[in-house]
């Protein structure tokens, strides 16, 4: 049960009800704080549409975040977003198999980007040897763009856990075919 009320639009001043056109879990938590919830929603909006990283490697980025950090919302969320960006069944499979210390069927540049995102979740940077290769690759707006995301995701599972944000029945499916790893 989530610590903060669920709203809907119609408990929002008329400027923030567009916020809730989407109308799950996480938004109808954060719109507790309407101020705070429209720079969220813009900074994410960015994200989804504009940012120059890869929208399919933006999305194994988040969910790699969200697998490692046992966020039962954002990963069930993502997997089905990343759906809609090209990531498949064997992708999220792989995520999983990655953290577990499995071989999987990724790219040395994936690999690298995954472990980079692994990195901001344990150790808050990515170390000096792992950026050269990133920079090898990827020009510097989307190294920037990746720290923005990998960073961004970094909060939202931490406002989920905190927030204690419940997954909606929908997205539940995705956790029976992808369950979490225990925290260890």
């Amino acid at each position: 049960m989530a610590r903060v009320p669920y709203l809907s639009a119609d408990d929002l001043p008329e400027k923030y009800r567009d916020l809730l056109s989407r109308p799950i879990n996480l938004f109808r938590g954060l719109a507790n704080s309407p101020e705070a919830f429209a720079k969220y929603h813009a900074l994410g909006e960015w994200i989804r549409w504009d940012c120059e990283l890869d929208p399919r490697l933006r999305e194994l980025v988040i969910l790699q975040i969200g697998y490692l950090a046992h966020s039962p919302y954002e990963f069930s969320h993502h997997i089905e977003i990343g759906r809609k960006f090209g990531v498949t069944d064997q992708d999220v499979q792989g995520l999983i198999d990655l953290a577990e210390g499995r071989d999987t069927h990724f790219t040395d540049q994936e690999l690298d980007l995954l472990k980079a995102a692994a990195h901001l979740v344990d150790d808050n940077t990515v170390p000096a040897d792992l950026w050269d290769r990133l920079a090898a690759w990827m020009s510097p707006a989307r190294l920037v763009d990746f720290v923005v995301v990998a960073t961004f995701y970094c909060m939202v599972v931490r406002v989920l856990g905190t927030l204690e944000i419940d997954v909606e029945p929908e997205y539940e499916q995705y956790l029976d075919q992808f369950p979490l790893r225990s925290p260890v």
